[in-house]
């Protein structure tokens, strides 16, 4: 997908929040000027793909900024000793407060892509050109939009709806009250669902724009969060059944793989090439803080508890080893190096490890194999697993030990489990399935079992219940302090 940035759009970002906003702007694009042809409408969307994926100046959203929130803000991922910004060590020990800046940048970078949203789709249908055209890129403006808002929601709960973009610069015109929490999941709910009207492919010129399966992926996981089981299995089945062609790789390592992007397994990606707009800090900077070079020096994002994280994998589980490395191969020396503890490596060039930068893998934001132990998890969840729900299971079990998938093996599959012992099998294969990809932090608030398990990390146990929340950050609050109330627990 070509990436076109939008200067005009990304200007201010025009957030819920305008504490920095130029009150007296001297010049810019407005968009009854620039709204004229198909060629804009296409351009307007690329800006809405590129707020997932680029933030020059600043570690893009999900290029690194939200797993500060996803994981390090969960159990298994810590910040080393290269993670200087006591900001981010806040995050690890899960001290942080409303000031925190990865916080409010997560807030402002979500809010942007909203923002640009809103643009495209409350201008789009006012450009010449196919109306077929302009149906499919405000369907896909609406993806993002609601793939934004679930991500918001989830982290703070009842957060401003904003669907349309500002007409005034007057600050009491760009206020915006928190809803809640149903409110936002009814326009989440609306926005994906006006989604699943895209096309199901695009030629490989366009491989990475959302497509109907995505969306149909994406409200799966709205509906298990709201714990609406019989929908969540619904959409879950038309994902599965609906002639996507979406299946797991036969190799785990295949996911990561920069030559695999896009492949069967992906269901949606963020979209990465190295140092994108010639920013090096724009892209995904995983890489560059997993791995530092051939030194001992330990890395930005570690793993917490090598006992309770990297030791639990099973002999066979080819899972361990593409999640974490403790050994590598420098590519131009040949020399082997041994790391004190493992380091994250899914996200590694293992083509370029001499110059470590930042990645050219995707990020895989839902994949296959979440939506069959999603529908697996939904099934038992209605009131005891079936052998619908063990198959679902098995496959990614398989897989993970190098089995044929659909192929029934005693040597690796479950079975003869009760409703509360498939669940704890399906929380156990999801820790070892997701190390790294957003998914920790959503998973144990979903469960309830936030502060249980993070509190078996000893440099974690300040854990608390408020905790199943991020605060409000404190420069939107003094924005509107009556309009954004904090969540519990924090000043």
């Amino acid at each position: 997908m070509k990436k076109i940035i939008l200067l005009f759009l990304l200007s201010a970002g025009l957030f819920v929040s305008c504490a920095d906003l130029e009150v007296t702007p001297t010049s810019f694009v407005t968009e009854d000027k620039y709204f004229k042809t198909q060629d804009d409408a296409v351009a307007s969307v690329a800006a809405v793909y590129a707020s997932l994926s680029l933030d020059p100046g600043e570690q893009s959203l999900f290029g690194r900024n939200l797993y500060f929130l996803t994981d390090m803000g969960s159990d298994y991922a810590a910040a080393g000793v290269s993670a200087t910004n006591p900001q981010v060590r806040a995050m690890s020990a899960l001290t942080h407060d409303a000031t925190n800046d990865r916080v409010q940048v997560a807030w402002r970078q979500i809010y942007a892509g909203i923002n640009r949203a809103n643009v495209s789709i409350d201008n789009i249908s006012k450009v010449s050109g196919s109306e077929t055209v302009k149906t499919r890129l405000i369907n896909e403006a609406k993806f993002i939009r609601g793939l934004l808002y679930f991500q918001a929601v989830r982290l703070w709960g009842g957060v401003p709806i904003v669907l349309h973009e500002p007409t005034s610069i007057q600050l009491e015109s760009l206020k915006s009250k928190r809803a809640t929490v149903d409110e936002v999941y009814a326009q989440i709910i609306k926005d994906l669902t006006d989604a699943e009207g895209l096309p199901p492919t695009y030629s490989a010129a366009d491989a990475g724009r959302a497509t109907s399966g995505a969306a149909k992926a994406i409200l799966t996981k709205v509906y298990l969060t709201r714990k609406d089981y019989p929908n969540a299995i619904a959409k879950a089945r038309e994902v599965i059944n609906g002639g996507y062609g979406y299946a797991l790789f036969e190799n785990f390592q295949d996911i990561f793989t920069k030559t695999k992007k896009n492949g069967k397994e992906h269901i949606f990606s963020v979209q990465f090439e190295p140092n994108q707009a010639g920013n090096g800090s724009s892209g995904s900077t995983f890489q560059s803080t997993s791995f530092t070079g051939f030194t001992a020096t330990e890395p930005a994002d570690i793993i917490s508890d090598v006992a309770l994280f990297y030791d639990i994998y099973a002999a066979g589980d080819t899972r361990r080893d593409v999640s974490y490395a403790k050994k590598l191969v420098n590519p131009v020396t040949g020399t082997l190096y041994t790391f004190p503890k493992p380091i994250f490596k899914k996200y590694l060039d293992l083509t370029n490890l001499a110059t470590p930068g930042n990645t050219a893998i995707n990020f895989p934001l839902i994949r296959y194999a979440d939506i069959l132990l999603s529908l697996a998890e939904a099934i038992n969840e209605q009131g005891a697993p079936t052998a619908e729900a063990y198959e679902l299971l098995n496959q990614v079990r398989r897989r993970a030990f190098g089995k044929p998938i659909t192929t029934p093996d005693a040597t690796v599959d479950l079975a003869g489990l009760d409703q509360v012992t498939f669940r704890a099998a399906i929380q156990e294969e999801r820790k070892k399935e997701f190390v790294q990809e957003g998914q920790r932090w959503f998973d144990l608030v979903r469960w309830g079992t936030l502060v249980t398990e993070v509190k078996k990390v000893t440099a974690k146990n300040s854990v608390s219940e408020k905790n199943n929340l991020y605060p409000i950050p404190q420069s939107e609050r003094n924005f509107d302090p009556v309009g954004l109330p904090q969540n519990p627990g924090y000043n």
